[in-house]
């Protein structure tokens, strides 16, 4: 799940639900903070993991050109998500070339298992969530992935990376926790980050110091902020 994506576009929730999964999730907003406080119908099941058929269409109802960030409240490739409901779910994608849609996954494994079954048309962004150095082999698993756009979502960040590969990668975001009990963060590991970006020219997003909701500390990093997203107007890439 990526707080982060916001930015991004429209939230759509076809898939509800999640289990914790590694370091990041240890504060998940969704599971620790949203699910438990939401009423609506879609979340009976509270945390656990729910497919909703009446919502695939959802996208195809929008008729003018827009931005979907699907799945904030889960993980796209949670294993209890059947093949067969990603096949839906991704013809709907496939089906609105108008739309971009940005995916999320920690679950690189069933990615990659899953990956074949799928058409990765140009407008899916498909990213990785990647917490600490410990879990760099995520990126190496996206680029496996026959996606026209990649990104990375270093979403909490919760410790330094280290040198990272980021060939084939269309988009680098960075943000940490928040809310009571986050995790700190050091600068420099932002700035690992940034700098090893700005190097091999890719985007790069810098979307929050650590907060407690709702007193944000700011996002300016060495004196400006670092901003950089797809163009608005651009359905299929970065230019």
């Amino acid at each position: 799940m990526g707080k982060g994506l916001h930015q991004l576009g429209k939230k759509w929730n076809p898939i509800t639900g999640c289990t914790k999964y590694s370091d990041g999730c240890a504060h998940c907003y969704a599971l620790d903070r949203l699910i438990p406080l939401m009423k609506s119908e879609k979340y009976r099941n509270g945390g656990r993991v729910t497919c909703h058929e009446d919502l695939l269409d959802l996208p195809r109802k929008r008729k003018s050109p827009g931005t979907f960030f699907v799945n904030n409240m889960g993980d796209l490739f949670h294993d209890e998500v059947p093949l067969s409901f990603l096949k839906e779910l991704f013809r709907t994608m496939n089906e609105c070339s108008r739309h971009r849609f940005f995916a999320l996954t920690k679950r690189t494994s069933r990615m990659l298992e899953c990956a074949p079954d799928l058409n990765w048309t140009k407008n899916i962004w498909m990213g990785v969530t990647v917490e600490s150095a410990k879990y760099n082999f995520r990126i190496d698993d996206l680029r496996k992935v026959p996606a026209s756009n990649r990104f990375v979502m270093f979403e909490p960040l919760i410790g330094p990376v280290g040198s990272i590969n980021v060939d084939g990668i269309s988009l680098v975001l960075v943000g940490v926790e928040s809310g009571t009990g986050f995790r700190a963060m050091d600068p420099s590991w932002v700035r690992e980050i940034r700098d090893q970006c700005i190097t091999a020219g890719v985007r790069f997003n810098f979307m929050q110091y650590a907060a407690v909701d709702p007193r944000p500390l700011g996002r300016e990093l060495d004196g400006r902020e670092w901003t950089e997203l797809p163009h608005q107007d651009s359905q299929l890439s970065l230019f």
